[in-house]
């Protein structure tokens, strides 16, 4: 399993615990020290859409309304902090956020 996020989110850091109490086997990807290409960043807005861009982040409110108007994938590869966390993938299993329904999908 693949956890993106940051490693100073108390989100990120609460849902790798959970994951690896439970039996998971977690590779943590801190999004910002080691970006992801245009590659890997099509999945998940595939999946998620503008759903990934966390709207109510710092980075988000110290923009402007042009670049916010920006696609966005062109915002998570400029700003990869803007990306909503953590994201976990194993296969072709994805989840976002660490809500009880993302938290459901790994069965916590």
């Amino acid at each position: 399993m693949i956890l993106y996020g940051l490693s100073t989110c108390d989100t990120c850091r609460k849902a790798r615990k959970a994951l690896d109490v439970a039996g998971y086997d977690v590779t943590f990807r801190d999004v910002r020290a080691e970006p992801l290409t245009e590659d890997e960043w099509a999945p998940l807005l595939a999946a998620f859409g503008d759903g990934l861009i966390n709207r109510r982040s710092t980075t988000w409110r110290g923009m402007s309304e042009e670049d916010r108007a920006a696609p966005a994938a062109d915002l998570l590869a400029k700003h990869p902090t803007l990306m909503k966390r953590p994201v976990c993938r194993e296969g072709e299993r994805l989840s976002l956020g660490w809500d009880a329904a993302a938290q459901s999908i790994w069965k916590m």
